[in-house]
C-alpha cells in the first residue's frame, strides 16, 4: 500500500502543493513569482481580451481593434521571425494563468543590441513587481544567453510606470522624439530608454539576492 501511494506521489498526483499538470508546462525562463514561456493557441483569447482593453492599450502604439483571427495569424507568422523577434508569455506560478506578454524586438546580431516590449493585460497584476521580475528575468537571458550589448526600450511619455519600472531595471533616459504619438486627443513626447550589461549586473546580483529590484527607492530615500 505505502508504495502504491508513493508511486501515485511520484506521478505528481496527490502531492502537496503541486498538481500533475505542472509536470507539463512549458518553462522557458524561470522567476521565483512567474516563469516566461512561448505563446500557444490556447493563449488566443487572453491576447485577444488583452489587446482590445483600451485601459491596456493606452499605453501602447496600437489603437484598432483586434479579432482573435488576426491574433492567430499574429501569432503563427511569429516562428518566421525567429532570428529578430523572441516574444514570450508571462505566466503566474500561484495560478498558472497567463497575465501578460514581453519580448525582444528587432534584434541586431551584428550590433548585438534590441529592443524590449512588454504588456500586463491583465490588470490585477498592475504595480505588483510583476513587470519588474519578468524583464529582469529577460535581460538575463538577453545580455547573458544571447550575448546582446545593449536593450532598448521606448515609452509613451504620460506612461509613467512603464519609465519607472524599466529605470528600476537599469535603463537610463537618452532622448526623446519630441510630439511622436498622438494619444488621448493630443500628441506626446516618446522617451528612449536603454540599458547595458555592465549598468545591468549590480541589479541582477541584488534581484538574484532578495528577488526584486530596490535600488531606486534605496537611492530616494539617501536624498
Amino acid at each position: 500500500m505505502k508504495q502504491q501511494q508513493q508511486q501515485r506521489n511520484d506521478n505528481g498526483k496527490n502531492t502537496i502543493g503541486r498538481s500533475s499538470k505542472d509536470n507539463y508546462d512549458v518553462v522557458f525562463l524561470d522567476g521565483r513569482h512567474l516563469y516566461l514561456r512561448p505563446p500557444t493557441k490556447d493563449d488566443l483569447p487572453y491576447l485577444t481580451r488583452w489587446i482590445n482593453d483600451q485601459r491596456v492599450t493606452r499605453f501602447l502604439k496600437t489603437s484598432v481593434p483586434m479579432s482573435e483571427a488576426a491574433e492567430a495569424a499574429w501569432l503563427e507568422g511569429l516562428d518566421g521571425g525567429k532570428d529578430r523577434n523572441i516574444i514570450l508569455v508571462i505566466v503566474d506560478k500561484a495560478t498558472g494563468k497567463p497575465i501578460g506578454t514581453m519580448g525582444l524586438h528587432r534584434i541586431d546580431w551584428k550590433d548585438r543590441r534590441a529592443t524590449t516590449g512588454t504588456m500586463i493585460g491583465d490588470r490585477r497584476y498592475w504595480e505588483k513587481g510583476y513587470g519588474s521580475e519578468a524583464k529582469m528575468l529577460l535581460l538575463n537571458y538577453a545580455f547573458n544567453t544571447l550575448n546582446l550589448h545593449k536593450i532598448c526600450s521606448g515609452a509613451i511619455a504620460f506612461n509613467a510606470r512603464s519609465i519607472g519600472y524599466s529605470k528600476k531595471c537599469g535603463y537610463k533616459e537618452e532622448g526623446r522624439l519630441k510630439q511622436h504619438v498622438f494619444k488621448n486627443g493630443r500628441y506626446w513626447d516618446k522617451v528612449l530608454l536603454a540599458v547595458f550589461k555592465k549598468d545591468w549586473l549590480p541589479i541582477w546580483k541584488e534581484f538574484r539576492r532578495t528577488g526584486s529590484v530596490p535600488h531606486l527607492r534605496k537611492k530616494a530615500r539617501q536624498k
